[in-house]
């Protein structure tokens, strides 16, 4: 499966045309190269080969191209799970995920996403006196927004690990220099306070690993006044929660509520595109992974790291029907992330040579999951 919509760009900020596919330095530039056409070509690749060299499979193969994932679920995946189910019902399914990591031109692991957090959009609407600006008032609802906000953001749900996480921070620390290993080994420990001392190193550290051991809480929007001598009688936030996948966001609300403990603060669920689904997960003990842990050992010659991913993918749909589905993608370099060469990125580029081998990886999975 993989998604053939990409978000939006600002032609400007682009140094070559970002729907022109532009070949340079062995790269590939344009939007979409790393999400989501990656996966395109090479299911499309895998098939039309499938078919070309008369494979014979023991399980059938199918690959579903569908738009909506970067936004509109409604008319993608949603679409297809509610009324197109019998079509794509399957006993294991590859999807865009992570990717092997280079760190100076060698893959050092590689990231396999078999579960993901749930993300919702949730409103703190805060209420007060409305007046002149000139007048300050007891009660200004940007005040008890501002405060509301502040109490989130520093709030920590409590940490939860599951198989992936656990296994994933195993295996990292396998390959991890020695002081970074113990850090990440303390995550694994049966005391709270050695595990809360490691994760508050991560916070700061490394965020993204941090971000895997509990429900987060980013605010994104704040909305208030229109005017700058106007208090108003109301001001909004937008928080974006990504719930871990075994957690009730209900709880997580009334959580929430505790921490901001203001009456004159509601908060609720906001509008968000897309049905939310139940929570599921996919094994690590099927032919499936086991076929992926040696496609990743052959073309890469790395670590296989089961993770669970902190942003949402259209793979949720299809694990809450029962099917193990497993997030991949090519090896990018490290420091490409943090220079902006990424997904959603101004300058969203792949490396031809790991788009060719993304495309080999992913037909030796395919066939020794598939074939007779």
């Amino acid at each position: 499966m993989a998604h053939t919509d990409v978000v939006t760009v600002n032609p400007e900020a682009w140094r070559f045309p970002p729907f022109s596919v532009t070949r340079h330095g062995g790269h590939i530039y344009g939007r979409g190269t790393l999400d989501d056409k990656d996966n395109v070509v090479a299911s499309l690749m895998v098939l039309l080969m499938l078919q070309r060299l008369g494979v014979p499979l023991e399980r059938d193969v199918i690959f579903l191209a569908e738009a909506g994932e970067e936004g509109t679920t409604r008319v993608g995946i949603d679409f297809m799970v509610e009324n197109h189910f019998d079509a794509i019902d399957a006993e294991f399914c590859l999807a865009e995920g992570d990717s092997p990591l280079r760190v100076d031109g060698r893959v050092v692991s590689a990231s396999i996403t078999t579960l993901e957090k749930t993300p919702r959009a949730v409103e703190m609407i805060a209420a007060g006196p409305a007046g002149h600006g000139s007048v300050p008032l007891e009660g200004n609802a940007v005040a008890r927004l501002a405060a509301a906000v502040v109490a989130v953001t520093e709030w920590q749900a409590p940490i939860r690990l599951n198989e992936t996480t656990r296994e994933y921070f195993r295996r990292l620390a396998e390959i991890s220099p020695p002081d970074q290993a113990q850090r990440l080994r303390s995550v694994l420990s049966d005391d709270a306070a050695v595990i809360e001392q490691a994760a508050d190193y991560l916070r700061v550290h490394q965020p993204a690993l941090a971000a895997k051991l509990r429900t987060s809480v980013s605010p994104t929007v704040l909305q208030g006044g229109d005017r700058y001598n106007v208090i108003p009688s109301e001001a909004k936030a937008i928080l974006d929660v990504r719930v871990l996948p075994d957690e009730d966001v209900d709880d997580v609300l009334e959580q929430l509520r505790r921490v901001v403990d203001d009456p004159a603060i509601t908060i609720r669920l906001a509008p968000r595109d897309g049905s939310p689904r139940p929570p599921g997960g996919t094994s690590l003990d099927t032919d499936a992974f086991r076929a992926i842990e040696a496609a990743v050992s052959r073309h890469y010659e790395a670590v296989t790291l089961p993770t669970m991913s902190t942003f949402a993918t259209d793979a949720a749909q299809l694990r809450a029907k029962g099917i193990h589905c497993y997030g991949v993608g090519p090896a990018v370099d490290a420091e490409d992330l943090r220079l902006g060469f990424g997904p959603h990125s101004d300058q969203e580029r792949i490396l031809e040579s790991e788009l060719h081998r993304f495309v080999r990886f992913y037909w030796d999975t395919v066939v020794a999951i598939a074939s007779r």
